[in-house]
């Protein structure tokens, strides 16, 4: 690590640094969309996104109380940037996990290896992530942004190629006597079989992210993490318990949507034709 360190920031520290700018710019454009809308008009549109995801009125208002309790709180700032980080990081995350995934589920000894590193990236203590990102980046969004993605990349990759792996081998040679190539497929019948697993993954890596959210407080992410800090370093038990209450709700949040979101709405059951 330290010849790591040496090399980049002694031979390209200009281009070390433009890398964090980089990392951390689509951070701070979401923070600005977050924002600058009242804080109703996030409730609104999480209140109709929780509708259409759990196709239940009650649970999108559940999820429209959830951002209100936040606002309610006085976190809603720190609530919204710690949901750009999780957000910007998953999306990362699910662009590297699913490839990942696929590559392990099609090719059987590099899926066994890709477990095994998957088993250790998830059995590192995740602060530790923490150390080579702020050696290269410094402090602030970006070591953060990179150490939590590295946390959520795990559990998308792994569930991913669970999935793919469970598609039964009915169904890919119904596929096969369709005459569907290889990734008509995997993209019409794999991935969408094995969309409630991938989603599964999915759910893991936000619930992961955040979890590294609140931990990146410590090398300057701002967000609820910090609020939680704060009230450590100044022994305020109330500050504390506020910050950790603004987690909570933020993480039933995100759960319940994601969780929605996995459910295979589009097998219903026939009803009997009447007469």
């Amino acid at each position: 690590m330290n010849w790591l360190v040496d090399r980049l920031l002694q031979v390209n520290p200009d281009g070390v640094e433009a890398f964090g700018r980089a990392l951390a710019t689509p951070v701070r454009w979401l923070v600005w969309l977050l924002t600058v809308p009242p804080p109703w008009v996030i409730g609104v549109a999480i209140l109709l996104l929780g509708w259409r995801l759990g196709r239940s009125f009650p649970f999108g208002l559940a999820m429209g109380a959830l951002v209100a309790g936040l606002w309610l709180l006085g976190l809603w700032s720190d609530a919204m940037r710690s949901a750009a980080l999780v957000t910007v990081a998953v999306v990362a995350a699910v662009a590297i996990g699913l490839p990942l995934g696929i590559a392990g589920a099609r090719y059987r000894r590099f899926g066994q290896a890709a477990r095994v590193v998957y088993d250790l990236m998830q059995t590192v203590p995740s602060f530790v992530y923490l150390i080579p990102a702020a050696m290269l980046l410094g402090l602030g969004t970006a070591p953060a942004l990179l150490a939590t993605v590295v946390v959520a990349v795990p559990p998308v990759a792994r569930l991913t190629d669970l999935g793919l792996r469970s598609v039964r081998v009915e169904e890919r040679d119904a596929a096969l006597a369709l005459g569907l190539s290889d990734r008509l497929m995997l993209l019409l019948v794999e991935l969408p079989l094995a969309r409630p697993s991938i989603m599964a993954g999915v759910n893991q890596a936000v619930m992961g992210a955040l979890g590294m959210v609140v931990i990146a407080s410590m090398i300057g992410a701002r967000g609820l993490g910090e609020t939680v800090l704060i009230g450590l370093q100044r022994a305020d038990a109330g500050q504390g318990a506020v910050g950790g209450l603004g987690i909570v709700l933020l993480a039933i949040l995100v759960d319940r949507l994601t969780q929605a979101a996995g459910r295979p709405h589009w097998i219903t059951a026939a009803k009997p034709r009447e007469g």
